[in-house]
């Protein structure tokens, strides 16, 4: 192995928490216990398993060996460890020119409208939600310190802080290569695809975390309603259960 690949394989077990330990199995019906366990009063620095942070090493080094043109975001970001691995990466093969954007309200989940999304409204006021999960609420000064340990806060890094209808229309951003979409609702999906989608090169990717959930979100509704009414027909590639992504046809 290189010292690249040694890196970021170190970086990966680190960031998900499987240095000296197991993680959850996503498929396991007594799943819950051990991912509140292993990632919410754990070391993790991402809920993201394993396979998906390989996901997003191919994809990234599919879009730098091809030189498919664009920055790196991800939509959603709890404790900033995916976006820490983007960059990560960016750091291992020298890349300079390319950014990795980290958007997130960085206050916890948007409430859905119960009326459209009931699944949502009934998940988002559980007490699982409320007392364990704080809604997913991270401060940006904390993931900013998440950066800063290891040694990967600079200015390739860019904070997109706030709700993403708010912030994603106006982004500075001038072309995407790799679109990773992990705001677990339904609107929060669709602001994010409305607003991002037409800045992807064609070659670029579209990795949703959430695509697979069915118990308590409306997101792959939001990926299909999208899909659907731009007629994307691209194949969707499953990662696990729960996350797919689609390349932008070139």
């Amino acid at each position: 192995m290189t010292a690249a690949s040694l890196y970021l394989d170190l970086l990966k077990k680190v960031l998900t928490g499987t240095l000296a330990s197991q993680e959850p199995d996503i498929d396991d019906p007594r799943f819950l216990p051990g991912f509140i366990q292993h990632y919410i009063t754990g070391d993790a620095y991402t809920m993201v398993p394993r396979v998906r942070l390989d996901n997003v090493q191919a994809c990234i080094a599919e879009v730098l060996e091809q030189e498919i043109p664009g920055d790196f975001i991800e939509t959603g970001v709890w404790r900033g460890g995916t976006t820490i691995f983007m960059r990560g990466i960016l750091k291992a093969f020298g890349v300079t020119d390319r950014r990795v954007w980290v958007a997130d309200s960085f206050q916890g989940l948007p409430e859905p409208d119960a009326g459209r999304f009931p699944a949502e409204a009934v998940a988002h006021a559980s007490d699982t939600m409320t007392r364990t999960y704080k809604h997913f609420a991270v401060s940006r000064a904390d993931v900013e310190a998440n950066f800063r340990a290891f040694g990967l806060l600079d200015e390739q890094v860019r904070f997109l802080e706030g709700w993403f209808e708010d912030t994603l229309p106006a982004a500075p951003i001038e072309r995407l290569a790799v679109i990773r979409l992990d705001g677990d609702y339904y609107q929060s999906t669709m602001d994010a695809l409305t607003s991002l989608y037409d800045k992807l090169s064609p070659g670029g990717y579209v990795v949703v975390d959430d695509y697979g959930e069915d118990l308590w979100t409306y997101c792959r509704q939001a990926v299909d309603d999208f899909r659907r009414d731009r007629g994307l027909t691209g194949e969707l590639t499953r990662v696990d259960s729960k996350c797919y992504y689609w390349r932008r046809p070139r």
